[in-house]
């Protein structure tokens, strides 16, 4: 699509390609993940191999999915930075996020701040139900979810909608 404001006098052309590579590339065994194979089903490897990830350049942000194709975009600072197992947890659910939008759930909800969105709330639900499996603490998860674009406050409320404790009781 192309832009043309006569008082600029520029054009600007709108669609740019976008180099797309192969997940698996990058995320190699996720087709063995018991997680991955609950969600997806049979066809968790068609899946996974038909997935494509695309790496944009910022110091800012982490994953989330284009929710026109459902491609997964990731902020290359994230992925040569963080945590294996931060990476981990957001692959899981930005595919949990990839299903969503394979049943033609809006990704984006209008109305709902982040951590209200049930989306999200789906999604991190999933998430740490793996993030259990692999022994995580509460308080690791918890450290997990928190997000630059949330307060404390939001950020306890949902801890409470997903049923986690982050400070252990004392016996």
């Amino acid at each position: 699509m192309l832009a043309r404001d006569r008082k600029l006098n520029v054009e600007i052309v709108r669609d740019t390609p976008v180099k797309l590579y192969p997940l698996m590339t990058f995320f190699k065994g996720l087709e063995n993940v018991e997680a991955l194979r609950t969600l997806f089903g049979d066809r968790t490897e068609k899946v996974l191999k038909g997935m494509k990830v695309e790496f944009y350049s910022s110091r800012w942000g982490y994953m989330g999915v284009n929710d026109k194709d459902g491609h997964i975009l990731i902020s290359s600072h994230h992925m040569e930075h963080s945590p294996l197992r931060t990476l981990y947890l957001d692959i899981i659910h930005e595919l949990y996020h990839i299903k969503q939008h394979m049943e033609g759930k809006k990704l984006f909800l209008d109305g709902f701040d982040y951590f209200d969105s049930p989306i999200e709330i789906d999604a991190y639900r999933f998430t740490v139900k793996e993030a259990r499996r692999i022994g995580m603490t509460d308080k690791e998860i918890v450290d997990y979810l928190e997000v630059p674009w949330a307060d404390r406050n939001q950020l306890m409320k949902f801890v409470k909608k997903l049923g986690l404790n982050p400070t252990p009781h004392k016996e």
